[in-house]
């Protein structure tokens, strides 16, 4: 016994030394050096505050992309193609095939100027569909595009050694670099650019520039893109009457104005995300949901997150939980004695997601529903934005984050539309400043221009805890001193999400009923992150697929599901109100909106505040 204590105070001893050299404090025994930099003292603080700071400043000019995370997986990438000689001999053998292709469509086309093009652009690029492509020369040019698109594309994948996300990424930067010198982005090389400076005399071009400047200007002053003052709140969006009821550091809360005579009596609270103004869900009258709802007879409570500033920054994803509650405790005071249809939008449903499960663990039975809007609940496969986070990225993105207080909105912009560049850069530029055209502004586009900004902590928590780590699908994350699981959710369950989603992928977002031990409607509607879900009744082209799996059904893989799934034409907002319906209790006299007096007493008219924010 006396040896086992004498070890284990030895072993106290020296953890204890360790630390204490680690602070530079071990007293007479450590020989005293005088430091004549603060950058040499054995201080970790400075020399993590150089770091901090140097890499800060540079990700203001790599828009938060990480160069070194990059270099990383690129040098990785060439490293193993050099190890790899049978790879090496194919890409050569493509590159001659290619060639030789390109060879023989240009002795077709000098003897017939319309032979048919020897590669079909990718579905959803629609640069080369302009008929002056199928003429000489352009379309040997264009076609000469693609074929080295092809070749970059086999070169970036299929390397023994090399991850899968490794490949994409490479794959992703050499598309990138193509895209910047597609012939559709010069004048001389796109039929349709050349033909219009041709006929005006170089008007386009001048009309161009003045785009250009005027863009500029705006973007140097914080202001919104042209024809965004058409749509602003209160005005031509967010539109739909209420008060505001609640307000805090992080929210304000919007109640809005019954339209019926009777309502259900289970009132509904949208949770959106904190990256977007929650305004996409009510943008015009007639594409509104929250006016939708509304008008079919049900109370409609929506958060409207504040745009958060540099004094926010130790805002963390626990503050975001803790306003949701608060919201919940609004809601249940306007409406007492009654449980609630929660619903949440992206981030919003994750949040909401994680709170719910935190209130199943807790025995808080104040849900009655939870509905999900393109929402990911499992991250081990999230879609193409897992090219911008990386242990790297994270890293980069925390030190800019740290020196700001915050993630800026352009910062946010530039990855997302790099993930569509060929529609949302390049395009853009070749309509708006090669020929001269402006590009006519719409609810959702002012809407996409309309970002906010994320705290510090609470995006550095989201990324390491939520998207990295994986936590709540894995029963890992914390909130309170006890993790939450999302099997422990009881109440029904109504999720959304749409095929053409790169944000939020249906099958990363079906994910949901490996998790979950409870009834589970999923329906899968045509459109992207964003489109899909505003697809008011009556937009033309919309369908959907539907099916409710209950807790003791077997698992579907996702094409199985699809194949078993009813398939319904039109949108899926009358198939939620149905849900919805069918999941209350029963009509009810309309609530009062907020309360006489107190906390809850309408402080004005909708939209409030918060969403005017910049």
């Amino acid at each position: 016994m006396t040896d086992t204590g004498t070890e284990h105070s030895k072993e106290t001893e020296r953890a204890a030394e360790a630390r204490a050299e680690e602070r530079g404090d071990l007293g007479a025994e450590v020989p005293e050096i005088e430091y004549t930099s603060p950058i040499a003292a054995p201080d970790r603080y400075s020399t993590k505050s150089l770091d901090r700071a140097f890499n800060a400043h540079l990700a203001r000019f790599t828009l938060g992309v990480s160069p070194w995370g990059l270099a990383s997986t690129c040098f990785n990438w060439w490293g193993h193609l050099m190890g790899a000689p049978g790879k090496q001999v194919q890409l050569l053998e493509k590159a001659v095939r290619k060639t030789a292709q390109l060879g023989v469509y240009a002795g077709q086309l000098a003897s017939d100027p319309t032979a048919p093009p020897r590669i079909d652009p990718l579905p959803h690029d629609h640069r080369f569909e302009h008929e002056g492509w199928q003429q000489w020369p352009y379309n040997l040019i264009y076609q000469s595009f693609l074929l080295s698109q092809q070749w970059w594309y086999n070169a970036a994948c299929d390397i023994d050694g090399v991850r899968d996300r490794d490949e994409r990424v490479v794959s992703f930067v050499s598309r990138q670099m193509l895209d910047m010198v597609s012939p559709s982005n010069f004048v001389a090389t796109n039929p349709e650019v050349a033909a219009a400076t041709v006929q005006e005399g170089g008007a386009n071009l001048v009309r161009g520039v003045q785009n250009f400047f005027e863009d500029w200007e705006r973007a140097v002053s914080g202001k919104l893109p042209v024809g965004t003052e058409d749509y602003l709140p209160g005005r031509a969006v967010a539109v739909t009457p209420g008060k505001v009821v609640y307000r805090n550091r992080l929210l304000e809360l919007i109640q809005y104005e019954p339209q019926t005579d009777r309502v259900q009596a289970e009132p509904v609270l949208i949770v959106p995300a904190w990256i977007m103004k929650y305004y996409i869900l009510d943008l015009s009258p007639h594409n509104s949901l929250v006016k939708h709802l509304v008008g079919q007879g049900f109370t409609v409570f929506m958060i409207s997150w504040r745009n958060p500033t540099a004094e926010d920054r130790d805002k963390g994803l626990a503050d975001y939980v803790e306003a949701v509650d608060e919201a919940m405790g609004a809601v249940g005071a306007i409406v007492p004695e009654r449980r609630m249809h929660a619903v949440g939008y992206c981030l919003g449903g994750t949040l909401l997601t994680a709170k719910a499960a935190q209130m199943a663990r807790d025995g808080d039975d104040r849900l009655a529903t939870m509905t999900l809007f393109a929402t990911q609940t499992d991250f081990e496969e999230p879609g193409e934005l897992q090219l911008f986070v990386s242990e790297s990225e994270v890293s980069f993105l925390e030190n800019m984050m740290w020196d700001q207080g915050y993630l800026d909105t352009k910062q946010m912009a530039g990855a997302f539309q790099l993930l569509r560049s060929a529609d949302l850069i390049w395009s853009r530029y070749v309509h708006e400043y090669l020929m001269g055209r402006r590009q006519e502004m719409f609810d959702l586009m002012a809407w996409n221009a309309d970002a906010t900004r994320m705290p510090f902590r609470m995006h550095s928590d989201y990324l390491r805890h939520i998207f990295l780590g994986n936590e709540l699908a894995r029963g890992q994350y914390r909130m309170g001193a006890e993790p939450v699981t999302i099997s422990a959710i009881d109440v029904p369950i109504f999720c959304v999400s749409t095929t053409e989603d790169h944000v939020a992928p249906w099958r990363s977002v079906y994910k949901l009923h490996l998790l979950s031990d409870t009834e589970v409607t999923f329906v899968l509607t045509s459109g992207g992150h964003n489109a899909g879900i505003i697809s008011e009744p009556g937009h033309e082209g919309r369908e959907f697929l539907i099916r409710k799996t209950g807790p003791d059904d077997g698992y579907l893989s996702p094409e199985a599901w699809k194949g078993m799934a009813e398939r319904r034409g039109g949108s899926w907002w009358p198939g939620l109100v149905d849900w919805l319906v069918q999941r209350s209790s029963g009509e009810a006299e309309p609530p009062a909106m907020g309360t006489k007096s107190g906390k809850y007493r309408p402080l004005e008219d909708a939209p409030g505040s918060y969403v005017f924010q910049r």
